[in-house]
């Protein structure tokens, strides 16, 4: 178990540049040097992340964990790896009311909310690439983008992934979806269904009995959140925006979303610093409890069907409905990326001439994140000096 705590602890520490960089940086560890688990199965968990809500790399090192020392082990590694990005957020949050009065912190973190448009555009192309391949995926991308910009909202979000789901099971089961991974293999072991009716019953019961109770009621919004998240990372972004809705202003929300960016770590950290803003009267205890809602959806799905999942995955039926799901969440992307990110951080030509160059450092020069982060940093002291 310590060996477990040490190893995700030190990736928490060092593992900038987002879901797609964890799940790298995990395969050297665990697969190449540590011998944890071969290809085969590390490839079995990093498909099974990515049909469930919730984030994905966290998943994905909860299951190595699981798999290494049983629930403990998953829940020691999850912990560890969160750990590092969960207490910066928190401190980031207990001190926010001093970026206020500084005027070079406000500056460097304008640039870091450059980057979170910079960001954001990446992956939502990248995601495009992978769920839009046809028609019939690209239109329900455009449709869900269309229709969150005109009426944002959680209803209209779980809306089109509902609409999503249901074209998807009609018109993808035999086209633009792949399984072979998951007909690699065929595993006889049941789910654990208690998992996943305690998922359903957090889910379903939790807003009927949390409308009185402050602290039930936070936990049940960003368990809502965390269970409507198809994509992980930056997909988070909108649902929690309308989470936290009118609690926190859009320059407070996008702040927390700019350091989020600049921490190694899970970006559904983001959750710590929402949680502790939303409740600065009890700021620790608003960080833990957001953090675990937002977690523990991914979690519990991943500990009810990583050892099951790939027969069920094989049936056309739930195949057609995850690769909808998936084209709406692009939509859903590119909806955030015009509003709050955008529009919340560029404010002038030069802002944008920024996101530009930034873009194509990020895309094309593959220059490192953390590299990016500092950069962004200084390209906003010094647009602060220039105006």
């Amino acid at each position: 178990m310590l060996h477990i705590f040490r190893h995700f602890f030190l990736l928490g520490l060092t593992s900038f540049g987002g879901p797609a960089a964890h799940l790298g940086y995990f395969h050297r560890l665990f697969v190449v040097k540590l011998g944890w688990l071969d290809d085969a199965a590390y490839a079995r968990l990093v498909a099974l992340s990515q049909f469930l809500p919730g984030p994905g790399s966290s998943q994905v090192g909860f299951a190595i964990g699981l798999k290494r020392g049983g629930l403990i082990g998953g829940l020691i590694a999850f912990t560890a790896f969160t750990l590092p990005s969960f207490l910066v957020l928190l401190i980031l949050a207990v001190l926010a009311a001093q970026f206020e009065q500084n005027s070079y912190l406000l500056a460097a973190i304008h640039g870091l909310k450059l980057l979170a448009v910079i960001v954001v555009a990446d992956a939502t192309m990248k995601m495009f690439n992978s769920f839009c391949k046809c028609k019939v995926t690209a239109g329900l991308c455009v449709f869900t983008s269309v229709v969150l910009l005109l009426m944002p909202g959680l209803w209209a979000q779980c809306g089109v992934l509902v609409i999503a789901a249901t074209i998807g099971a009609i018109a993808l089961r035999q086209s633009d979806v792949d399984t072979s991974a998951a007909a690699s293999r065929t595993v006889a072991v049941p789910p654990r269904w208690w998992a996943l009716l305690l998922f359903a019953a957090l889910f379903l019961i939790l807003p009927l009995l949390s409308q009185d109770h402050l602290w039930l009621a936070l936990f049940s919004d960003f368990f809502q959140a965390g269970s409507l998240v198809f994509g992980g990372g930056h997909v988070v972004l909108p649902l929690l925006q309308v989470t936290v809705g009118d609690s926190l202003s859009q320059s407070q929300f996008l702040t927390g979303y700019a350091a989020a960016q600049a921490v190694p770590g899970p970006m559904f950290t983001l959750a710590t610093y929402l949680g502790a803003m939303v409740i600065p009267s009890a700021p620790v205890v608003g960080a833990i409890v957001a953090t675990l809602g937002v977690f523990m959806p991914g979690l519990l799905l991943m500990l009810a069907l990583h050892n099951s999942w790939e027969a069920m995955a094989r049936r056309p039926l739930l195949a057609g409905v995850i690769a909808g799901i998936n084209a709406a969440v692009v939509g859903l992307l590119l909806a955030a990326l015009y509003q709050p990110v955008f529009s919340s951080a560029v404010g002038s030509a030069v802002d944008f001439a920024w996101v530009v160059v930034g873009f194509f450092l990020l895309n094309k020069v593959k220059m490192p994140v953390f590299a990016l982060v500092v950069l962004s940093a200084g390209v906003g002291l010094a647009l602060s000096l220039i105006g």
